[in-house]
């Protein structure tokens, strides 16, 4: 097994891993029950394992996203790649990658910030008992999913783009010694 196997085999575990921990936020998230104490009556909220599923799931991520780009030398450093339709490739599922890494972290982090916050007080009676919106968790999980398949892709494009790279040790100059 080659180091290549190996790296996208531990990102692809963390990816389903966080996957699976944003799932479990989703089904986890806070519910509100409305709580009479004397003649005043409070949002009670439930606990807020959510919050901390939400956040593995993110840390997660992110050591997946960290493990890539240190692996490719975040595209931009290092050797250049071949020309080839491998690079345009793996350009063009870099972007993709951090834009998905971005939605993904986003989603989850507002969600868990939330999700969080209301887990934390008893809220005025004259507020609505607001909760975690369904689905900003399983968004999340969503994007979990496209930023793991996407920056294997990359990965494997920016491999190949970089395979059998011409060897830079010859002389590519022009022939001046005539003169």
């Amino acid at each position: 097994m080659g180091s290549s196997t190996l790296l996208l085999l531990v990102v692809f575990v963390f990816d389903l891993v966080a996957f699976a921990l944003a799932v479990a936020a989703e089904q986890r998230r806070n519910t509100a029950k409305i709580e009479k104490v004397g003649n005043d009556s409070y949002c009670r909220y439930d606990s807020d394992i959510a919050t901390g599923l939400g956040v593995g799931s993110l840390l997660l991520l992110m050591a997946s996203q960290l493990l890539i780009m240190v692996a490719s030398r975040c595209l931009c450093c290092g050797k250049a790649m071949r020309p080839s339709g491998s690079r345009a490739w793996a350009i063009v599922l870099f972007i993709t990658c951090w834009v998905f890494f971005f939605i993904a972290e986003i989603c989850l982090l507002v969600a868990s910030v939330r999700n969080g916050y209301h887990t934390k007080y008893l809220s005025d009676p004259s507020h609505s008992c607001q909760k975690v919106r369904k689905g900003i968790f399983g968004a999340g999980a969503a994007f979990v999913v496209l930023t793991g398949i996407v920056s294997e892709l990359y990965y494997v494009s920016y491999s190949k783009a970089n395979d059998e790279q011409p060897s830079y040790d010859r002389d590519t100059g022009i022939r001046m010694g005539n003169l």
